[in-house]
């Protein structure tokens, strides 16, 4: 039975060592805790930062790394504490806890993960940046904002699309103004029947008369291929993307060599080729279609 319950005063004092024990505790950890956290912070940011700047990382990437380290020393700096403290006990749980924490989260949040250290990436090589074309798995637009988690990119008919990083990170990106120079390649079918030479002369003249179009390299008409009832020239110019627009171009071309074409007389029969069931047109606009770069 209690004291109390015995009629036996209770001495206040006998409780004093415990008490003082449990403050001095709490103070040592306190202490402990804003020492370690405070140099731990201060030096490893530091590091973390001229580290991150001297290798060239972008600075969202440097901010980004400069937090997650303040995180990591302050958890840091908590368990170092509670050990220095005598909270082993307490330390214990809490990194059970801690782990089966984490190990929730993560599956959880797997696939947040893989487009956050995409978009890492994405943001640190840089394959594309804001105002680039960039095609992909089918799709084509022009990069709004490229952030961790998705990149917003605006398509030519104005519509915002977002796409998740990992998307783009395991895609086959192409960049169509990444470099200082990009061909412009469209087919024109002409009757086997026509001058090729002429036929050439003429898509040289107008591609070179293009504005935009530049001199060297020389716009060029090879033959390519011989079609069932054409013969098939492909016109090639080149632009600076960053200046020119491809499409821009690409429809100047066509429409100045078909004018060019009915001027001189010389017939755009549709390229066909034979394939089982029928005719396959392998070109359907007055003969000229755009092919690949």
């Amino acid at each position: 039975m209690l004291p109390i319950q015995l009629g036996v005063p209770v001495d206040p004092q006998q409780y004093l060592p415990a008490v003082v024990s449990a403050v001095a505790t709490v103070v040592l950890f306190l202490v402990a805790f804003g020492v370690i956290y405070l140099v731990g912070r201060s030096v490893l940011t530091r590091v973390v930062r001229n580290g991150l700047r001297h290798r060239g990382f972008e600075e969202s990437l440097v901010g980004l790394a400069v937090s997650t380290t303040v995180v990591v020393t302050a958890v840091a700096a908590v368990a170092l504490a509670a050990t220095i403290a005598g909270f082993g006990v307490v330390l214990s749980a809490f990194a059970i806890l801690g782990g089966a924490l984490a190990l929730a989260v993560g599956f959880a949040a797997q696939d947040l993960i893989a487009n956050f250290v995409a978009g890492v990436f994405i943001i640190q090589d840089e394959p594309f940046t804001g105002g680039d074309w960039i095609e992909w798995d089918g799709n084509e637009a022009v990069v709004r904002d490229v952030q961790l988690r998705v990149t917003k990119l605006d398509t030519f008919d104005n519509e915002l699309v977002t796409v998740p990083n990992s998307d783009l990170a395991n895609a086959a990106v192409v960049n169509n103004v990444a470099n200082d120079r990009r061909r412009v390649s469209v087919d024109f079918g002409i009757g086997y029947d026509d001058d090729v030479e002429q036929a050439r002369a003429a898509i040289l003249e107008e591609a070179a008369a293009i504005e935009g179009v530049l001199a060297d390299p020389e716009p060029a008409a090879p033959v390519t291929q011989l079609g069932d009832s054409a013969v098939v020239l492909q016109g090639r110019c080149w632009i600076d993307p960053a200046e020119t627009g491809f499409g821009g171009v690409r429809a100047q071309f066509v429409e100045a060599v078909k004018e060019r074409f009915d001027a001189e007389g010389i017939d755009m029969p549709y390229p066909t080729t034979e394939v089982a069931g029928g005719l396959e047109v392998t070109n359907v606009d007055g003969g000229a279609g755009a092919t690949g770069d």
